[in-house]
This record gives structure tokens, C-alpha cells and sequence, in this order.
């Protein structure tokens, strides 16, 4: 079987093809297929924007295809940077480094231990 891991994400590549390794499925991505698509994040809910991903590179490939979304949620900034985790700091091409260092800066004066939590949806959507 043949699934498409819609991201172009080389961590999240590393991180899903681990989880398929010595399974008998052939992973995929949307750049192996010349598929170059950026979706926009619209959802109110880490499943309804894995939803938009996975159903888009469906329909663009005819493939299975599983997408995610995750955000980091910091309990000391009333959950943010949440859904906006990837739009953080709103500088096209912004780094994680930039992204660390912003959260650092807003929790600078907040009293630790600075509780966070990752959460992450993952939807399959089918032909």
C-alpha cells in the first residue's frame, strides 16, 4: 500500500517514516509526486486543520494520505502559542530558533515551572 505523509517537513519526515519502518507500506511525499501545495491552516481545532491537509493532498494525488497538525500549548501563556505554533513569530521563513527565543521572551516574566504541553492530530483521509 502506498500512503502520502502530507508534509514537506524533514523532521516530521524522519520522525512518520520511523513509525512505518519494517511495516509493509511505501510512504510517500507531496514533493516525490511534484505536488507543491501549501494548505491553509483555516480550522479552529488541530483536527479540522490536519483534515484541510489530509483531504487536500488526497484529492491532488489519488493516494491515501495521513496528515497531523501540532502546536505547542504553554499553560503560563493562557495556551499560546497553540494552533499558531508554526505562525508564532509571523516573519516569512521564521526558524524554530526565532520561534524559541520569542516564547522566551514572553515567559521572561512569568513565574516557572513554565507547565507546556505538545498536542498533535493526525487524520487519514481515502480516494
Amino acid at each position: 500500500m502506498k500512503i502520502l505523509i502530507a508534509t514537506n517537513n524533514k523532521g516530521k519526515k524522519a520522525e512518520i517514516s520511523a513509525l512505518f519502518e519494517g511495516h509493509p507500506v511505501e510512504l510517500c511525499f507531496p514533493a516525490d509526486l511534484g505536488i507543491d501545495k501549501d494548505v491553509d491552516e483555516t480550522g479552529s481545532t488541530y483536527t479540522e486543520n490536519a483534515a484541510l491537509k489530509a483531504e487536500t493532498f488526497c484529492q491532488l494525488s489519488g493516494l491515501v494520505t495521513l496528515a497531523d497538525d501540532t502546536g505547542l500549548e504553554v499553560a503560563a501563556l493562557d495556551g499560546r502559542p497553540g494552533l499558531h505554533s508554526k505562525r508564532y513569530v509571523p516573519t516569512a521563513g521564521a526558524t524554530d530558533a526565532e520561534r524559541r527565543a520569542k516564547l522566551l521572551a514572553e515567559l521572561a516574566d512569568k513565574p516557572s515551572p513554565w507547565l507546556a504541553r505538545f498536542v498533535c492530530s493526525v487524520v487519514v483521509a481515502a480516494p
